[in-house]
């Protein structure tokens, strides 16, 4: 009996370390950047839930702006503000431990391009586009198409930035 419930846990334990794993594997940038889009309050909190449970070494980056796009979305003034406080401290810290990567530094012009002026969020827009530019054709696949949907109604970015 006990040698039966000893390979039961251990099964139990190894496919939840697999499930684990292929959360891990498969993050799905193209879905990430599809809900960022959407302004969907349930997609934003089901992908910030599939974020809490990876160890994708963008993890900060991406639940940062996810929150700050959350607080866009929030109805209550001190949620937003919460939320946005949140956000801003790990996008900027994940931006302080990998200052080269582009990527990080398109997903702040994203938010500072729609934040509100009161929170002051808008300093860095002329660098991060600089950026963005210099290293788009250095950028994954699903990184370069998110750029180019988005700066099809960016006032920051266009197209033929890009070209």
């Amino acid at each position: 009996m006990k040698l039966k419930l000893l390979f039961l846990l251990l099964f139990v334990c190894s496919g939840l370390s697999a499930h684990s794993k292929s959360v891990i594997q498969n993050f799905d940038r193209q879905a990430y950047y599809t809900v960022l889009a959407s302004g969907k309050m349930d997609q934003v909190n089901d992908e910030l839930a599939l974020l809490s449970s990876s160890s994708t070494p963008e993890k900060e980056a991406y639940e940062g702006t996810l929150l700050m796009r959350k607080a866009g979305l929030e109805k209550i003034p001190a949620e937003k503000l919460k939320y946005f406080k949140r956000g801003r401290i790990k996008l900027e810290t994940a931006i302080q431990k990998d200052n080269d990567n582009a990527e990080y530094h398109f997903l702040r012009l994203i938010i500072q391009e729609h934040a509100p002026g009161i929170v002051k969020y808008s300093a860095q827009i002329p660098a991060d586009k600089q950026i963005v530019k210099a290293s788009y054709k250095n950028l994954p696949h699903s990184v370069q198409q998110a750029i180019i949907d988005y700066s099809k109604s960016s006032k920051i970015l266009h197209p033929e930035d890009f070209n």
